[in-house]
């Protein structure tokens, strides 16, 4: 199997923002599709918490090592705080320095206008938070990885 976000070529359209993002950026794609601009949130479009790559395995790590045989914890891993989608795609044009073209369309059927964890649990039992919150930051650094493996993991 492949690794990466998009498994199969013809699911890109439905992968993360921020595959969609650099993927508009690359010209691989011709630009974002934005779903709803009439939530109740301070831009109009969904609040979703984003974290940073390397918060979230630092989060698997710290419960792997605390893991028992037959005892699973279960955790909400995430920074607590939202950013809408019109947020994000700002701080990607800006981490990418591309001028990404955005459609805006009609809301999805079944979207919630804000979906974002809370990790009161896992900072109070693993000691564990997010470190990495800088969205622009976490975006170019994922940006420059991107630009250099333009075929993911096997490429060099």
């Amino acid at each position: 199997g492949r690794l990466g976000e998009a498994p199969r070529p013809e699911l890109r359209e439905h992968g993360r923002i921020s595959g969609a993002c650099f993927d508009a950026a690359l010209g691989i794609i011709p630009g974002l599709k934005v779903k709803g601009t009439d939530y109740p949130t301070r831009d109009g479009t969904c609040i979703r918490d984003y974290i940073d790559v390397t918060d979230l395995v630092d989060a698997h790590v710290k419960a792997l090592k605390k893991a028992k045989p037959r005892r699973v914890g279960i955790y909400n891993v995430g920074t607590g705080k939202g950013i809408t989608v019109k947020e994000f795609v700002a701080a990607c044009k800006k981490a990418t320095g591309a001028d990404i073209k955005v459609e805006y369309l009609s809301r999805r059927p079944g979207d919630y206008a804000e979906v974002y964890s809370d990790p009161s649990k896992i900072n109070r039992e693993l000691n564990w938070t997010a470190h990495y919150t800088d969205l622009e930051k976490s975006l170019s650094i994922a940006w420059r990885w991107q630009k250099s493996h333009r075929n993911g993991y096997g490429s060099p």
